[in-house]
């Protein structure tokens, strides 16, 4: 039978530290779902651990993100596809 080291769970400063973002932040996009997270307790507010290698993994592998959402991309100006050319003269 072989021994298996069990990796420690750490906190959200722990894990933020890790991530280079601030703990708050960390516990926003765990209770969001967008970083792995275990949450621990029944009610309303809980209290979140995380493994340093599921984050290292997430981040390594997780599916690519869109630089800009569709929500923040909307109100934004597109150039038009009938703009005159740039630099002639008429």
């Amino acid at each position: 039978m072989t021994d298996q080291v069990l990796e420690s769970f750490v906190d959200a400063a722990k894990a933020a530290e890790f991530l280079t973002l601030r703990p708050r932040r960390v516990l926003e996009m765990a209770r969001a779902g967008e970083l792995p997270a275990h949450p621990l307790g029944s009610g309303k507010r809980k209290t979140w651990r995380f493994l340093l290698s599921e984050l290292h993994n997430h981040i390594r592998t997780g599916p690519a993100k869109k630089v800009f959402s569709e929500a923040a991309t909307r109100g934004m100006v597109r150039p038009k596809s009938d703009a005159c050319t740039i630099g002639t003269e008429g």
